[in-house]
């Protein structure tokens, strides 16, 4: 112990992560002996070598004593790390119990959302349509029976995070509703009859199931579950006592778990609670390693505990960085075509495919998400619910709260109940705090607007473009933000691919950088009069789109105004982009909407077409460094220029 405790603090971090890998030097010549044999290369260690860690100094294949302590240092920062990349489920799961314990006790305590779920609870990628319901069921030595509504979706996850049984539309009472019996770990006892029956491996278990709206409130959803959730010992079947059911909507919660060392020592709690016969034993062999060991104090020293931290920090950017910008064609819905992704590859709520757990993906899911369960992972056309996400847009930049955006939903979403789109905090992965109770949108929302083809343009902005105040969600300025888009009741064209969710699109709105007011008749008179032609930034364009935006009649007036009072005028519309993507694609695009343009005149304010034709540039003519955001958006513009 002695030797394992010789480096602590700064001297430690350092060791753990500094430095590189550098080629060995040469061993100390050997004697040739009588039996000596030919060693094949890369069977020895040389006696002195360069690693990450530092100098390591080896006599023949035993290291001196500073060599062991770097070794052990760097071994006990890789359990330190894999724990936390492993542990963090355990540490989640036991942040949703402590949660739900602070509106009352376990088996008695019925936490729902009458009012929804909103921003101001701090859960996992909660939605804001379904009906929310949980308790935290604790066994003891007799199972527990749990009696369910119809018509929810729910499941019961154990104490390790792990699946234990669904029960309504997806389990075993097919959405009617029934009685569920819970078997405590290694139960031997007597199993009744008339009871669908559970057997989980841990003492504390989370309960959830979600209701559905009907005809836009939760009172069905709400009524059944009071009226029919009863949770009690098996002792109790004759007079099951009475829940104490809590509404949570609109206060204040917390079920996340930490992301600093401190997330060690929750995991330890779970470890020091509960069986270890339902937990991956490697698992539990690295948090052993690091002093996690059931019936022992968890009390890191100063080494110990500089290498916990150091592996905290080390695994919160892991798991960050996998989930916003994940390396494996696997974890997206459509590979190099679109950057939605799903949180169960191969449709495996296990993260096993042929054979093998994808880790990655299982380590960022338990980050990100909550609830582990078949129904949102397998294929169950028209039950169950079906998930995309994504942190970028369609270029595959971080979402910006102080930039706006747009989807297309097609026409004919594939969803028997419902969609929507719900915006997420990158750092806590809960609800987006804005000023709105909540940061979502959906098919459920009355005012939503549908376009003539039966399609929906949504919006994300920190304030609502011009006219589409029902069809935005808010962000905030300075914050990151993510988004799940989801469907209740996935159709087959959802299945197939038949169907697709447009790519979240950056609003490329170029008066926004010095031509907040459109130009005016007077002043585009003047400019192509003197000059022969005039820059116009106030008709709008969506990135790599040609539908001129809402908000650019203004301008588009103006210019018909012009060609009014000068009869005998003849214009070049031509188009104009920035840099960004090839000339080719560039190219046609400014033609393109040269031709949007024009056609908007001609069919909208009746100038001539004889007197007006398009043109593309590609992003051949700048007029603004191409460097920064404000001198693209000035070469992003539409030219009238004076014809012979």
């Amino acid at each position: 112990m002695k030797l394992r405790n010789r480096l602590t603090g700064t001297a430690c971090f350092a060791a753990i992560i500094g430095g590189m890998w550098l080629s060995p030097s040469s061993a100390q010549e050997v004697p040739k002996m009588m039996m000596t044999t030919e060693i094949p290369e890369g069977i020895t260690t040389p006696d002195n070598i360069q690693t990450r860690v530092g100098e390591l100094n080896f006599f023949d294949g035993v290291p001196d004593v500073e060599s062991a302590q770097k070794v052990y240092n760097l071994l006990d920062f890789t359990h330190a790390y894999q724990a936390f990349l492993d542990g963090t489920k355990i540490a989640s799961m036991d942040a949703i119990r402590k949660g739900i314990l602070e509106f009352g006790p376990a088996n008695t305590t019925a936490v729902l959302f009458e009012g929804l779920m909103d921003a101001k609870a701090l859960f996992l990628t909660a939605n804001t349509t379904s009906v929310y319901m949980f308790s935290w069921l604790q066994l003891g030595d007799e199972p527990m029976v749990i009696e369910t509504p119809p018509n929810v979706l729910g499941f019961i996850n154990d104490h390790w995070f792990k699946y234990v049984i669904d029960f309504g539309n997806l389990g075993p009472d097919e959405g009617q509703g029934g009685k569920f019996l819970v078997l405590p770990p290694g139960y031997e006892g007597e199993v009744p009859d008339g009871y669908h029956v559970a057997r989980t491996n841990t003492n504390g278990n989370w309960v959830i199931w979600r209701g559905y709206q009907k005809d836009g409130t939760t009172d069905l959803a709400i009524s059944q579950t009071k009226e029919l959730f009863r949770m009690y010992p098996l002792s109790q079947k004759d007079n099951p006592p009475e829940m104490n059911f809590v509404n949570a909507s609109g206060q204040e919660m917390n079920t996340i778990h930490r992301m600093d060392a401190e997330i060690f020592s929750e995991i330890n709690d779970v470890v020091q609670s509960e069986p270890l016969m339902g937990e991956n034993p490697e698992l539990l062999g690295h948090l052993a390693a690091i002093g996690i060991v059931k019936g022992q104090p968890f009390e890191p020293d100063e080494r110990m505990q500089a290498i916990l931290e150091a592996a905290a920090k080390a695994g919160s950017v892991t798991v960050k960085t996998i989930i916003s910008k994940p390396n494996d064609e696997r974890f997206y819905w459509y590979p190099g075509e679109s950057y939605w992704q799903t949180a169960f590859p191969g449709g495996a709520y296990t993260w096993e495919l042929d054979g093998v757990t994808v880790q990655d993906i299982r380590a960022a899911f338990h980050f990100y998400a909550t609830g582990v369960t078949p129904a949102m992972a397998l294929k169950a056309v028209g039950k169950g619910s079906q998930y995309a996400f994504t942190y970028v847009d369609s270029n595959g930049t971080p979402l910006d709260g102080a930039k706006t955006y747009k989807v297309n939903v097609p026409a004919d979403v594939p969803a028997e109940d419902f969609w929507s789109f719900t915006l997420y905090d990158n750092q806590t992965r809960s609800m987006l705090q804005t000023d709105a109770q909540f940061p979502a949108i959906g098919s459920n929302d009355s005012d939503v607007v549908q376009n003539e083809d039966g399609s929906y343009d949504i919006y994300f902005a920190p304030e609502a473009p011009e006219g589409k105040d029902s069809n935005w969600v808010q962000t905030v300025p300075g914050k990151g933000w993510n988004t799940i888009f989801r469907l209740y009741g996935p159709l087959e064209p959802w299945f197939d691919q038949t169907w697709r969710p447009g790519d979240i699109e950056l609003v490329d709105f170029a008066s926004s950088v010095d031509s907040a007011n459109a130009e005016t008749a007077e002043d585009i008179t003047l400019r192509i009069t003197v000059d022969g032609r005039v820059a116009v930034y106030g008709v709008q364009f969506d990135t790599g789109s040609t539908s001129i935006l809402p908000g650019s009649e203004g301008t588009l007036s103006a210019i018909a105004e012009m060609m009014k009072e000068l009869p005998d005028l003849k214009v070049a519309v031509v188009g104009h982009t920035d840099n960004v993507g090839g000339y080719d694609t560039n190219l046609d695009l400014s033609k393109r909407r040269a031709d949007a343009v024009v056609a908007d005149l001609i069919n909208t304010y009746g100038i001539d077409s004889l007197r007006l034709f398009a043109a593309g540039a590609s992003f051949l003519a700048p007029i603004a460094s191409n460097e920064t955001d404000d001198g693209r958006a000035l070469n992003r513009r539409v030219e009238l220029v004076r014809a012979p």
